[in-house]
């Protein structure tokens, strides 16, 4: 019974053993190596200064990115990673950037905005001048023939001249005294000298001031109209406004 005993207590011995034995030798295994890391993503951003602009005008295009090494905007093409470049659009455009790297790819946008020009300034009319003025408004005064005194049918004209002439109170002028081509040269002379001194006689009753005016006899002379006929001599029958510069 003891040897049984003995027996037993050997064989429990020797399995401990070997269990033991197989525990020391078996090894845990290595945890796995950790996965690399993702590449970083990249950034970009892109902005015009000013973004409005006239056409003709030019405005700043300036982009940064990182992380990319590829990068290219819309309309210019590659270009470096980050810089500004002068750009002059003819019409409103948005410039597309894309940057491309191991981490992705990465958009921005920038829109400027064309206006067209403002119109040329128009020409400033000055008006006409002073002698231009004269010219159109003063009118000459008609004679009888062989009178010097002013007709019913002229008061209209006088009157007119003078409200132009007060008006206008720098201007000088010259009344010219001229008749048709009948009666002698002497004569004529003298009747147009009348003539003219009838004029300033009524534009200086008229409040026109008597220095600004001179007075000078043509006679026949100087005809306005040369054919032999009453309508002809009727126009060279006057007196005849000139501007004084």
């Amino acid at each position: 019974m003891k040897q049984q005993k003995l027996k037993w207590f050997t064989l429990v011995v020797a399995l401990g053993a070997v269990m033991m034995l197989g525990a020391c030798k078996k090894k845990a295994a290595p945890p796995p190596p950790p996965p690399p890391p993702a590449p970083p993503s990249p950034t970009a951003s892109i902005s015009v200064d000013p973004n409005t602009i006239q056409k003709g005008q030019s405005a700043t295009l300036a982009w940064q990115t990182s992380n990319a090494t590829d990068v290219s905007i819309d309309g210019i093409g590659a270009v470096q990673p980050s810089g500004s470049q002068s750009v002059s659009p003819a019409d409103s455009t948005t410039y597309h950037l894309t940057a491309k790297g191991a981490g992705g790819t990465q958009e921005a946008t920038a829109r400027i905005t064309v206006t067209p020009p403002p119109p040329p300034p128009q020409p400033v009319s000055a008006g006409p001048t002073e002698e231009e003025l004269f010219a159109q408004s003063v009118k000459d005064i008609y004679f009888d023939y062989d009178k010097s005194d002013l007709r019913a049918d002229q008061q209209s004209s006088v009157q007119a001249d003078i409200a132009f002439l007060n008006q206008h109170a720098n201007v000088s002028f010259t009344v010219e005294g001229h008749c048709d081509e009948r009666g002698s040269t002497e004569y004529n002379l003298a009747l147009g000298d009348q003539r003219a001194s009838s004029v300033k006689n009524a534009l200086t009753a008229g409040g026109v001031g008597a220095s600004r005016i001179k007075t000078i006899s043509y006679g026949k002379e100087k005809p306005f109209c040369t054919e032999s006929n009453e309508a002809c001599w009727q126009q060279n029958r006057r007196g005849h406004f000139v501007y004084q510069k």
